[in-house]
């Protein structure tokens, strides 16, 4: 693989990542919309949440989509993942009952956990040597655009927004002309995941044309003339007989749980929380989350410049500062658009520095090919699998209206702490070594 070409494949490849976030902030950007439409609760949003790209739905597809990745190859992910993710948008859009939405946000899940292992990996093994933060960075960069796009797109179309004229337009030639109300209103967060099928189906096209990844092809080989199992028990006997993959996988799930804990609360339930504890409206709420998700986008274009060239511990501590900043503002009060703009800034400065762009790179650094994306995978579900749960457990601590919030920003910063203080203590030096030095120096001549 020609390595000179690897920023043209991580743009490709990173697509995967806007369609990721975009999954999830669109549920979010229209949460209210769907919950007006079909009377749902609170419990219903949890359950929304549980499911979806966020959370269960991403965990069950991550451990498949790391062990297909391992078996068969990071293209054979780029060959069909996203037919899975266009299936799952069109069920949301056609949804007029909570089954079905249910349902949608599911399989739309489940596309998304199947694509993440394959992507990091992947960008990982076409980079240079020098550039490998560089394009994990560039990655990092879709999650923000995603949200920043669908937001804007969400706060035109939304009830009394500049195109909301237009949605109404379109709703009435679909449902009839006496479509009215909620039904009406909610075809602004039907017309944001349209906007997604379309950038799936773009990326589709382009990433079954990527070339495989070199290092795969060249440790299915060895595994083959070395007669070995290819199967993932095989894999994760592997895995899991290693003390140094063992110690790998409770260093990176440490980190990124504790952290995801309180990310994948605030990619869903953001713009509720502004409407809720903020007072403000569905407009003002999207708004002041893309603001935020600009942020991320311009901190991590800087990061991208430096991530190869400075110490990583240090940008992991600034994003991780700012990410408790953020709720020590909850702490004193989000009363009035200074609180609130507050809030979405310094949490845009820690999504710009955020944990998940180590996560993905020391993920994809600091194991072998030979399960790589698997391990990936298996955090990934933990991960995720436990951010479902507690993503209802919020629900409750939060209460309906937000009178558990301060409660729920004490819990948010203890997690916080947990991240970086393991974070501080086990952060590898990995900057300009190549991914077969790193699994050297790490692992022998034991995998």
């Amino acid at each position: 693989m020609n390595n000179n070409g690897s920023l043209k494949r991580t743009i490709a490849v990173s697509l995967t990542n806007y369609l990721d976030a975009g999954a999830i902030v669109a549920g979010a950007s229209g949460l209210t919309l769907w919950q007006k439409y079909l009377g749902l609760s609170e419990v219903h949003l949890g359950w929304l949440n549980f499911i979806s790209a966020n959370c269960l739905g991403a965990a069950l597809g991550a451990i498949i989509g790391g062990v297909l990745a391992d078996k068969y190859g990071r293209k054979f992910i780029y060959t069909y993942n996203l037919l899975v993710y266009m299936a799952g948008v069109l069920l949301i859009l056609c949804s007029v009952n909570f089954p079905m939405l249910l349902a949608g946000f599911l399989v739309t899940g489940i596309s998304v956990g199947i694509g993440v292992p394959a992507s990091w990996t992947y960008i990982s093994e076409s980079s240079e040597n020098n550039k490998r933060g560089r394009n994990i960075c560039i990655s990092q960069m879709s999650w923000g655009f995603g949200p920043m796009i669908i937001l804007l797109l969400g706060m035109f179309f939304a009830p009394g927004g500049y195109l909301f004229s237009w949605v109404e337009s379109l709703a009435h030639t679909i449902g009839g002309a006496d479509l009215a109300g909620d039904a009406l209103n909610v075809f602004s967060s039907r017309v944001v995941f349209f906007s997604l099928f379309v950038v799936a189906f773009i990326a589709w096209n382009l990433q079954r044309k990527l070339d495989e990844s070199d290092e795969w092809k060249a440790t299915r080989e060895a595994a083959k003339e070395k007669g070995e199992d290819s199967g993932l028990i095989h894999a994760f006997a592997v895995l899991f007989s290693n003390k140094t993959a063992i110690k790998t996988l409770c260093f990176l799930a440490s980190i990124y749980l504790t952290w995801n804990l309180v990310a994948s609360v605030m990619g869903f339930f953001q713009p509720h929380i502004y409407e809720t504890a903020g007072g403000v409206s569905n407009e003002q709420a999207n708004m002041l989350s893309c603001v935020g998700w600009a942020i991320v986008v311009a901190i991590t274009f800087g990061l991208s410049f430096l991530i190869d060239k400075l110490p990583h511990r240090l940008f992991y501590v600034l994003g991780l500062i700012a990410a408790l900043a953020t709720w020590f503002v909850i702490i004193s009060g989000v009363n009035g658009m200074g609180g609130l703009w507050a809030f979405s800034i310094l949490w845009g400065i820690n999504g710009g520095l955020s944990v998940q762009i180590f996560y993905a790179l020391w993920g994809s650094e600091l194991f072998p090919a030979k399960f790589r994306a698997g391990a990936q995978g298996l955090m990934f579900f933990i991960v995720r699998g436990l951010s479902a749960i507690w993503g209802l457990v919020f629900t409750y601590i939060y209460g309906e209206n937000g009178e558990g919030f301060t409660l729920a920003a004490y819990c948010m910063i203890a997690l916080l702490l947990i991240s970086l203080i393991v974070g501080v203590i086990g952060a590898p030096n990995t900057r300009g070594k190549s991914l077969e030095q790193i699994t050297k120096e790490r692992y022998g001549d034991t995998v």
